[in-house]
């Protein structure tokens, strides 16, 4: 595969987005830490392990422990069919489904919806053994 085509492939794209997703994430942490405990504390070395205690900073920082769970599989699996190519489509509703989920799952985390959650989480595993699939069996 040459650079172009690889350049135009959607599996591509979708890892874009994945990096908006991520910084997404990374504001959504951030922001209510550095509000509860300081800029003082943002900026410095975290040596004494101060952790905020609001449950939104709280809630914020598990759903992007979580989405660290799972993004280098899909940051793999996608640059993976980039390059061998998916003739059959499925993996890239894999990496939508992914995508989506992951998307729709911060909400849900931060609102502390249970269940709809857990199956939300479940829809972006499938989407990643979906990808998964793809390379195994094409």
């Amino acid at each position: 595969m040459d650079a172009t085509q690889l350049a135009v492939s959607p599996f591509i794209t979708l890892l874009a987005w994945s990096v908006v997703l991520l910084a997404v994430h990374i504001g959504l942490q951030s922001i209510p830490a550095t509000l509860e405990l300081g800029s003082a504390w943002n900026a410095g070395p975290r040596d004494d392990r101060q952790e905020p205690s609001g449950v939104f900073a709280g809630r914020a920082e598990r759903a992007f422990a979580n989405f660290r769970e799972t993004y280098p599989a899909f940051i793999g699996l996608s640059l993976s069919l980039a390059i061998v190519g998916d003739l059959t489509g499925w993996g890239l509703i894999g990496a939508w489904l992914w995508l989506v989920c992951r998307i729709v799952y911060i909400p849900l985390y931060l609102a502390g919806i249970p269940y709809v959650r857990s199956l939300v989480w479940v829809g972006s595993l499938v989407g990643l053994l979906i990808m998964t699939g793809v390379l195994i069996f094409s």
